[in-house]
């Protein structure tokens, strides 16, 4: 159990509790309180919760550790400890049951994505446009378009989930209204075709990665660049920010991958290590670890403090595709073009599965929220649902007439949307 707090830790007499709040995955509570008359706003991390935890013993620890928690507001907290108990217990042999194929576009799809609820998605394609959906009716909401080239990545805000960014082969990015559907800014600035992007957690920057070799931070209000990111003697195809929003990780094709402070657009130090490209590099949850997936067939891990490697997964037989840490950041998937996927502890470094059953490559791998749960996408045109802990294959998703690029659960979990190059997006719930 850690307190992370926004601001500087004050004594108890001149702090008043406001109010808690639940946060479902990773496991937390989020306290919001006063302090000299400001509102503030702290966490709680419950990672370690399961449904086994006993919940009066966890709330005696987190009376010790934080003020703000006193005797009077005890079964409050075992009322909350105990909704986050029953989260982490659901849709674990949930099956899922196919519930809508959408053509999408007439040209190929590049990327699908979907908002925090689940509840609408987006398509990026090759007939330069961006397409909202609406999940529940498959009604097309907004088509957005404006780009000259292959809209190729895209992404919601999220939690808040009220504009997109659409990154191009037109080397520009564009922000859009979810509500609306018209766009608000168009960056530019990227001499060459952008190809991943992130919004940071507080939805205040867009970055873009682009062939250029460069990465650029975007101010979402005022529409102009915050920083450009060079040192990079490749393309950057992988990028995303820490939980905190304070520090950026970008991934290239020199087999590098470098770190920046996100408030000043320095460096703060390079990974060096992989032998081959980077194919996907990102923070765990309490941004002490990176996640480095290459073509070199290996992911390392690193101390996010300081940049030095802890540890190399090995054991496949070919290039690591994709790569994620659950929600917690206790255990790491990786997916490779050996067709396997691997389980592995984050604390102990070892293997704990191999998810075996595919017949093709693998592109793409996530947890679902409850971190029990694993979800794999392949060019042997299924996607699979997998036990996290055993590697045994729960479901195979199969209808798609050809690979899947892009594979993902929704926020709750009870949601997934497969995407394909038969051009057809799927929604399984």
């Amino acid at each position: 159990m850690t307190t992370k707090s926004v601001g500087w830790w004050f004594p108890c007499e001149r702090m008043k509790l406001k109010s808690l709040l639940l946060r479902y995955y990773p496991p937390g509570i989020m306290l919001e309180y006063e302090e000299s008359g400001q509102l503030k706003t702290k966490s709680i991390d419950l990672l370690d919760l399961h449904t086994s935890t006993d919940v009066n013993a966890l709330v005696e620890e987190i009376q010790k550790a934080e003020p703000l928690i006193t005797a009077s507001r005890a079964d409050q907290v075992k009322l909350l400890i105990q909704r986050l108990q029953n989260k982490l217990g659901q849709y674990s042999n949930h099956k899922f049951y196919l519930f809508k194929v959408l053509r999408a576009h007439i040209l190929p799809l590049t990327n699908v994505a979907l908002n925090k609820s689940g509840s609408c998605f987006i398509t990026g394609s090759y007939d330069r446009t961006c397409k909202l959906w609406d999940t529940a009716s498959g009604e097309e909401l907004h088509t957005l378009e404006g780009h000259r080239n292959v809209v190729y990545a895209i992404a919601f805000n999220n939690p808040y989930g009220d504009k997109i960014a659409t990154g191009s082969f037109d080397k520009t990015c564009k922000l859009w209204s979810v509500e609306t559907g018209t766009c608000y800014h168009t960056f530019r600035g990227h001499t060459a075709e952008i190809v991943c992007l992130s919004f940071n957690p507080q939805s205040t920057l867009v970055a873009t990665g682009s062939m250029d070799t460069t990465a650029k931070l975007w101010d979402i209000q005022s529409g102009e660049e915050v920083f450009t990111l060079t040192g990079h003697s490749a393309e950057i195809i992988s990028l995303s920010f820490n939980t905190s929003g304070n520090r950026i990780i970008t991934g290239s094709f020199d087999h590098t991958v470098t770190v920046w402070d996100a408030d000043t657009g320095r460096k703060v130090y390079t990974l060096t290590g992989h032998c081959a490209e980077i194919s996907s590099a990102l923070f765990n949850w309490d941004c002490s670890l990176i996640l480095t997936g290459s073509m070199d067939k290996t992911c390392m891990l690193w101390d996010a403090t300081n940049g030095k490697c802890v540890a190399t997964l090995t054991g496949h037989d070919d290039e690591i595709l994709d790569s994620c840490f659950d929600y917690t950041g206790k255990l790491i998937a990786t997916a490779s073009a050996d067709g396997t996927a691997r389980v592995f502890s984050a604390a102990t470094r070892k293997c704990i599965t191999k998810l075996e059953g595919h017949e093709g490559e693998i592109s793409k791998i996530s947890f679902n929220p409850q971190g029990n749960r694993l979800l794999t996408g392949s060019s042997d045109k299924t996607a699979r649902i997998w036990d996290a802990q055993t590697g045994q294959c729960f479901q195979v998703l199969e209808g798609h007439t050809d690979e899947i690029f892009s594979c993902a659960f929704n926020y709750k979990g009870d949601i997934i949307i497969t995407g394909s190059k038969d051009n057809t997006c799927r929604i399984w719930r």
